[in-house]
């Protein structure tokens, strides 16, 4: 019997060939055409700087000698190209007395898996392309694993610059253009002679939504809408003080030693990120007690929590409600010891609860 698998067709060269066949399902950035394809033949490549410089020229009088041209400098950087195999493995379970998916008398053939394996492998290099690209943008190209691979900043010696977006304020108080118009300045401050066709921003969904619920922006928003809805797609983006901001929902995660999802970008990242800071913030604001005379004092001049133990009785939760409007929030599973009484009557306890005020 032929092992169907000695066929040419399943080699290295022809199974690649197949791969680079298949339709492309890259990102909003591969559309933007912001990184175009050059191949290369090597494992490294060495990119040339040639740091000019523009000035103004001074005026002469007729017959003077001119100015004469200062030379810039070149510099040479060179960057390993990362290399990224992803293998697979068609199983015989995969085709022996199975149903082709969509048939109902066709059996599977090894030609239907093989293609669906090579579907998934082209979309995994696909999203792993887009956020490679994604970090290029934001100045560190991490690993899948969130490790290091390139900072764009120190390889050509870059200061990074931010600029703060203050969506707490919801006095319409010009803030937002004020920092919309700092970082047009940065950009073109950045650009050294070079020209621009405008500025694009990719930003998470809480800060587009942020944004354009502002009440400085909330209105110039409603009245885009109105026009985007005969004219453009509303997805492509909101223009406000000469920038255009787009909601990106881009993300990628890899399957982590133990078997775990991790998301290394996108909307689920920024929300990883938010829930880090949210409990940071939380720790930071929370606060021990032993007794009321430390409650007290926590409770009406510091606003967070109250880890202090209860003996259990509804009399002491109702003595400090009464006493600093405070009610048990939540008695956590993972238990901890800060004394052996009581914070309010001194009785044993072995309970330990957050206390906090309703605002």
């Amino acid at each position: 019997m032929q092992n169907p698998f000695e066929n040419p067709g399943f080699s290295m060269a022809s199974l690649t060939a197949a791969i680079n066949l298949l339709p492309n399902r890259y990102g909003r950035l591969e559309q933007l055409n912001l990184f175009p394809a050059k191949p290369v033949r090597t494992r490294q490549i060495i990119v040339e700087e040639y740091a000019g410089r523009l000035n103004l020229l001074p005026t002469r009088a007729p017959g003077s000698p001119g100015t004469v041209g200062e030379r810039g400098k070149r510099n040479l950087r060179s960057f390993v190209i990362p290399h990224i195999p992803h293998d697979d493995v068609v199983l015989p379970e995969e085709v022996q007395g199975l149903r082709a998916f969509g048939s109902e008398t066709e059996m599977e053939a090894i030609g239907g898996v093989m293609a669906r394996h090579l579907e998934t492998m082209r979309n995994k290099h696909a999203i792993t392309l887009e956020h490679l690209r994604m970090g290029a943008l934001k100045g560190k190209i991490l690993d899948a694993d969130g490790s290091e691979l390139v900072d764009l900043f120190d390889e050509f010696d870059i200061t990074a610059q931010s600029v703060s977006f203050e969506f707490s304020t919801a006095a319409d108080n010009g803030q937002i253009k004020t920092a919309c118009l700092e970082l047009l300045g940065l950009m073109e401050d950045g650009l050294t002679g070079e020209f621009s066709t405008g500025v694009h921003v990719l930003c998470s969904t809480e800060f587009f939504r942020a944004l354009t619920t502002h009440k400085e922006v909330k209105t110039a928003y409603q009245n885009w809408q109105q026009g985007a809805v005969l004219i453009n797609d509303m997805r492509s983006g909101f223009s406000y003080s000469g920038i255009t901001f787009e909601e990106y929902r881009g993300q990628a995660s890899f399957v982590q030693a133990d078997g775990t999802l991790d998301f290394t970008s996108g909307p689920l990242a920024h929300l990883k990120d938010m829930l880090e800071k949210a409990r940071k913030h939380r720790e930071s604001h929370t606060y021990v007690a032993k007794n009321m005379e430390e409650m007290g004092n926590i409770l009406n001049n510091t606003p967070g929590f109250v880890k202090a133990m209860w003996c259990g009785c509804q009399e002491c939760e109702d003595k400090i409600k009464e006493q600093f409007a405070a009610t048990s929030r939540c008695m956590p599973f993972e238990q901890e010891t800060l004394s052996d009484t009581c914070v309010c009557c001194g009785k044993p306890a072995k309970k330990m609860v957050y206390w906090g005020k309703a605002y």
